[in-house]
């Protein structure tokens, strides 16, 4: 039997993907998983360090890493009108958001690399936790702030603005669903290890669907101070048909932000195959 370390976000999404894998609803015969629950940005670090086997993690982080591991072509979250938001008390032109100190979730999220190809101006970032940057910005610490997760449902209800939704940038501009992260799983371990942990989280996630309200005492465990009705909108938000298994079109996606990336010099050239294979 072996251990390996898995580290996912509290965030509905990954509790719903992962509820029948974490509690052993479905079993592997060969693998003992040692769950790890933090920030998105927090799991990214730890990847950075090799110390997850297999991680939820940010696009942008995982292309920094690609040597180190492979994208599994289950549990990602990519797809449309889900992107971050770059939010304000006042709209903001701009010329103005060159002045403006920006409050991000984290260095190496994909919100921030957004950022970065649609105001590579901004230069001026403050990093904090997602859950911070509302407050930040209405106690005037920050002009502005980079909203991710169910942050994007509540922001209007405190009267901030939207100044523009990154998701639609990306859209519009590449015709592309937007890429926002996945699971991944260290390029060292065999590729039957791989495939069966793809396969699991891939069960897992049917069986969610297929079940919807036996996830949620778990995905409400991790998400205590969230309306049910955010729950909901933000799971069906961020999982669907590219979350069981992300495809041509999904893989194409990827790519492509990955290709603008390294033409910004906001990642290294890839140089590896990056998914696993099915």
């Amino acid at each position: 039997m072996i251990t390996l370390k898995f580290g996912f976000s509290p965030c509905p999404n990954d509790t719903f993907i992962l509820d029948a894998l974490v509690n052993q609803k479905i079993r592997s015969s060969n693998i003992n998983f040692e769950f790890h629950i933090a920030d998105v940005e927090e799991l990214n670090r730890l990847a950075f360090k090799g110390q997850l086997d297999i991680t939820k993690l940010s696009f942008h982080a995982f292309g920094h890493i690609t040597d180190q591991y492979q994208m599994f072509n289950s549990g990602a979250a990519l797809g449309r009108n889900c992107g971050p938001l770059l939010i304000s008390k006042t709209q903001l032109s701009p010329q103005e958001l060159q002045e403006c100190k920006v409050a991000i979730p984290g260095k190496y999220t994909t919100a921030n690399l957004l950022l970065g190809l649609a105001y590579p101006e901004i230069d001026n970032k403050v990093e904090m936790l997602f859950s911070d940057i509302e407050e930040m910005l209405l106690n005037g610490e920050v002009d502005a702030g980079l909203i991710i997760h169910e942050n994007r449902f509540t922001y209007q209800q405190k009267g901030l603005l939207k100044i523009r939704d990154l998701g639609e940038y990306w859209e519009e501009s590449q015709q592309q669903p937007i890429p926002l992260g996945g699971m991944v799983i260290k390029r060292s371990l065999s590729e039957s290890l791989k495939q069966e942990v793809n396969q699991l989280i891939h069960q897992s996630l049917r069986l969610a669907f297929d079940d919807p309200m036996a996830t949620m005492p778990y995905v409400r465990h991790y998400a205590q101070e969230m309306d049910p009705k955010v729950i909901q909108q933000h799971i069906e938000l961020y999982v669907n048909d590219f979350s069981l298994n992300l495809g041509a079109k999904g893989r194409k996606a990827v790519q492509t932000l990955f290709e603008k990336a390294v033409a910004n010099a906001m990642i290294p050239s890839v140089k590896h195959p990056i998914f696993v294979t099915n």
